[in-house]
Formats: C-alpha cells, sequence, structure tokens
C-alpha cells in the first residue's frame, strides 16, 4: 500500500540528541541554562525535564512559549513537533517589558 507512512504516533518518533536552553525563570527553576536532551518530539523533551527537576520547573513550563531550532511551536500540539538531530529548544517563559 502506497502513502502509508504519515505521520504515526505510535512508538513515538525517532530519538535525536539536542539542546535544551533555558530562558530567565526557567533557567533559575531547572538550576541550568541548558542541558542535552535525548527525545523524538517536544513532548517528550519536555516531560523528560520535568522528570529531571520536579518543582518549580514543571509549574514554569506551563507559562513558556518554545522554539524549536528558531522556529515558534506557537499552538501547535507538543507531540506532534519533532525534534532534529543536534537541534535546539528554547525554553521562553512569558518576560515582563513595557
Amino acid at each position: 500500500m502506497m502513502g502509508g507512512g504519515a505521520h504515526t504516533n505510535e512508538g513515538s518518533a525517532a530519538m535525536a540528541a539536542g539542546t535544551i536552553r533555558y530562558w530567565a525563570a526557567a533557567k533559575a527553576a531547572a538550576g541550568v541554562a541548558e542541558e542535552p536532551y535525548t527525545a523524538g518530539t517536544l513532548a517528550e523533551a519536555l516531560d523528560a525535564a520535568r522528570a529531571k527537576h520536579p518543582g518549580e520547573l514543571v509549574q514554569v513550563l506551563k507559562r513558556c512559549s518554545f522554539l524549536v531550532d528558531g522556529d515558534p511551536v506557537g499552538t501547535r500540539s507538543h507531540e506532534t513537533v519533532r525534534l532534529a538531530e543536534g537541534g535546539t529548544v528554547e525554553v521562553l517563559p512569558p518576560f515582563a517589558g513595557g
């Protein structure tokens, strides 16, 4: 059958290794500016971050926006955002501004 490889959520995406960068309140909550990830999707990378840094980071992540390799995630479901080998996830809490 042709065209059967559209996008399967079963078994998740292929694992990729990259870097998560935390900014502002997320950096303070994680206690690090950046750390490596091994995950196939943004959802998997964030689940791992929550498991690694339980507590304040879990709450901060609820308010964050994310860039994956420089592209805003926006309202896309984190389960659908694939991560590339050598990629970067930027974790951006709301910034105070004027």
